[in-house]
């Protein structure tokens, strides 16, 4: 299946490691399909998805908010998501 829409999220790993702590910055992204929403660890299929909000916190950055049957789930995003939003909601008035 084609990705519809992708949209890169970032998150951080903090490690202690003898003397240090270590902080690092992962980038990843959330692909939207015709059926489904994955991410690194988790898969949502549309139906499970009631809503994606987006909340802007800088200039720089904001969260992607996906409600769905599980929960809320929260992505820190550095790009405008009105494009991914537009693509999902395009896809919920087909299902």
């Amino acid at each position: 299946m084609s990705i519809i829409s992708m949209i890169p999220y970032t998150y951080i790993e903090r490690k202690v490691k003898r003397t240090q702590k270590v902080t690092i910055q992962h980038s990843k992204d959330i692909c939207l399909y015709a059926d489904s929403i994955q991410t690194e660890k988790n898969c949502f299929h549309v139906n499970s998805v009631f809503d994606i909000s987006y909340k802007c916190v800088s200039k720089e950055s904001g969260f992607l908010y996906l409600h769905t049957n599980q929960g809320m789930f929260a992505y820190t995003i550095h790009t405008d998501p009105a494009d991914f939003i537009a693509a999902y909601k395009d896809i919920k008035k087909k299902v």
